[in-house]
């Protein structure tokens, strides 16, 4: 199945909103084409959105603190063993919050400082930038990211070819676990926060998310000029 294509299913229930046009672009993206290096550096990237996912369930919660369904994505998303056991990131049994395991990820392969450090500053701006919109949009992001988004973008993640190495595979099993928890329409995570009813207001933070992608992983976009005129951060040493 193409990313477009997987766009599009995911997306069967679109109610017209501008920020499901910014998940289908993320998901048309050059995934296919990216080396072992950009997918390393999707990783760190996503690490950074997996902290902001956080901040946003924690909003929530506080925002609703007597909603049940809420809290039942809580247990699924922080302080959870869903992710465990993993080689050299979770033990048998080891409860932590999804970005933990993400920045655990990332320590099982050194990247160059230089390199390190573009994409630590390309993530904390990103994290400026979305810790600045109104609590309110993001926890209704909250249910645009449960509710099919993520999962149209890790699938279009997942059609890329290279996983070789420790983080990848960690990364890898990260994404399709997460397919798993969102995709019953049910009794999945997306079912658990549905009600929060996200519309534009959230856009902003699907913009800044493919803005951080694109700026890390020139690669990604199918426009060469960008890449010509870029110089990708994993080329450096």
């Amino acid at each position: 199945m193409t990313s477009q294509n997987t766009a599009a299913s995911a997306h069967d229930h679109s109610t017209g909103f501008d920020y499901e046009q910014v998940i289908d672009e993320i998901c048309e993206l050059n995934w296919v084409d990216l080396t072992q290096a950009d997918l390393i550096n999707v990783a760190w990237i996503y690490y950074h959105f997996s902290v902001q996912f956080r901040e946003c369930l924690e909003i929530a919660r506080n925002l609703y603190p007597d909603d049940q369904r809420l809290l039942e994505l809580d247990r699924g998303e922080r302080d959870t063993d869903n992710l465990s056991p993993w080689p050299g990131v979770a033990a048998v049994g080891e409860r932590m919050h999804h970005d933990e395991f993400m920045r655990r990820t990332l320590a099982l392969n050194a990247v160059p400082e230089e390199r390190r450090f573009k994409l630590q500053a390309i993530g904390q701006g990103y994290l400026t930038k979305v810790r600045a919109i109104d609590p309110n949009s993001r926890a209704l992001a909250l249910a645009s990211y449960e509710d099919g988004g993520l999962e149209s973008v890790f699938r279009s993640i997942l059609t890329a070819q290279h996983w070789e190495g420790p983080l990848l595979q960690a990364f890898k099993h990260f994404l399709a676990e997460h397919i798993r928890f969102n995709s019953d329409p049910d009794l999945g995570h997306g079912a658990l926060c549905r009600h929060l009813t996200p519309d534009d207001r959230v856009l902003p933070l699907w913009a800044e998310f493919k803005k951080m992608l694109v700026e890390a992983v020139p690669h990604l976009s199918k426009d060469r000029r960008v890449v010509a005129d870029t110089m990708a951060i994993n080329d450096r040493p």
